[in-house]
């Protein structure tokens, strides 16, 4: 049995894909498939100097394999929203951060599969 099935709604996990890291918010497990629906908060581009990070609070929720999540660390995720939330969201800013989220899942799609 996955152990990943052990998360609760509300903890913060991520995806990783080479140098970047999509943050979600878990809503709820679907055990039968093995499946977490999330909702995404924060890409993390740690191949920039400083990390680059993308408000993704208005984007789409994802359905994705549990076998891929991992536990977000809280002070990690902390900073991350203490910078995003610093500054306005915009119009621009949420039609970038949609194609970023895009980008990210077609790459470790593609990548996984």
């Amino acid at each position: 049995m996955n152990q990943n099935l052990d998360f609760q709604p509300g903890q913060i996990l991520y995806l990783e894909y080479e140098q970047k890291r999509l943050y979600t918010e878990l809503i709820q497990v679907v055990r039968e498939r093995q499946l977490f629906w999330v909702r995404p908060l924060l890409l993390a581009d740690f191949a920039q100097e400083p990390t680059l990070v993308t408000d993704l609070r208005s984007s789409s929720d994802l359905l994705w394999s549990a076998n891929f999540f991992q536990p977000a660390l809280d002070v990690e995720v902390v900073s991350f929203f203490t910078n995003v939330l610093a500054k306005e969201s915009e119009l621009g800013v949420e039609v970038t951060a949609k194609k970023q989220l895009n980008g990210f899942i077609q790459q470790l799609w593609s990548n996984l599969y």
